[in-house]
């Protein structure tokens, strides 16, 4: 039988899902009632693959980055949505050093699509002018 992955939050109106049966098929136990699901069953599918690829990586946004395809301001994005989702707070820098973050990652990013051939030179120059 395939099994199917829960679903946290109600394809009609978003809200929150609860399970009302749970059955076991190797000895037919089962139970009825009200069973909460647990927050990361909560989450959406990409934040659980998210997650999974941030575990994997134990945590390492270069190799997040690198795994996904994706810069560091958007490793960092999906963290805080993550967070925000698993109902805690996501504290906000007072900004300064973030977006030093943010452009310098801007501009590694240049740099490896013109390394990997996907921008030339002169159009890596202008986005790098761009940046300032």
């Amino acid at each position: 039988m395939a099994r199917r992955e829960v679903m946290g939050n109600c394809p009609v109106c978003g809200e929150g899902m609860e399970i009302t049966r749970l059955h076991c098929h190797y000895c037919d136990t089962t139970l009825e009632g009200h069973f909460a699901l647990c927050k990361f069953c909560q989450l959406s599918r990409e934040q659980r693959k998210f997650v999974e690829v941030f575990i994997a990586s134990r945590g390492n946004i270069k190799e997040v980055e690198r795994t996904l395809g994706i810069s560091y301001p958007t490793v960092r994005s999906r963290l805080d949505q993550v967070i925000a989702a698993l109902g805690y707070t996501v504290d906000k820098d007072d900004g300064v050093e973030t977006e030093a973050e943010e452009m310098a990652e801007r501009r590694r990013e240049i740099l490896s699509r013109l390394d990997r051939g996907e921008i030339t030179p002169e159009e890596a120059l202008q986005k790098l002018k761009e940046q300032r």
